[in-house]
């Protein structure tokens, strides 16, 4: 079995996406969303490159020290296919934050992963902490 720190952050971003994906959408379920067209609709708001950028802003604070590392080794990756919807600084953040977020599920530390999810996007009527 590979070690954590031999992942490629490739990798680590490919996970990361599955992981916030599979978040954003428990979320929306437990917020009474039921329809697959609405929740599609509504995992759009939260997945895309420009709300992940914002979602990263509101999480830097928050980082520990090994925690940044790991989204800068994301956020500076070399090797980015930038979508046409989203400019090149949001799309690094958001690949940061995939990084970040798959590199935390592989370690194990899912209490970690949901309470940087819950900072990053807070239910609709909560204001994100400052």
């Amino acid at each position: 079995m590979i070690a954590l720190n031999e992942v490629s952050t490739p990798a680590l971003a490919y996970l990361g996406d599955c992981v916030l994906e599979l978040l954003v959408r428990e979320a929306l379920v437990l917020r009474g969303l039921g329809k697959a067209g609405h929740l599609h609709a509504a995992a759009l708001h939260y997945v895309q490159a420009p709300a992940q950028a914002a979602a990263m802003e509101r999480l830097l604070p928050h980082l520990t020290e090994e925690e940044a590392g790991i989204y800068r080794r994301g956020r500076n990756s070399t090797h980015l296919n930038i979508p046409k919807h989203a400019r090149p600084a949001e799309y690094r953040m958001a690949t940061g934050m995939e990084v970040l977020f798959g590199y935390l599920h592989l370690k194990g530390d899912s209490g970690r992963l949901r309470s940087l999810f819950a900072l990053a996007y807070p239910a609709p009527g909560e204001q994100p902490p400052q």
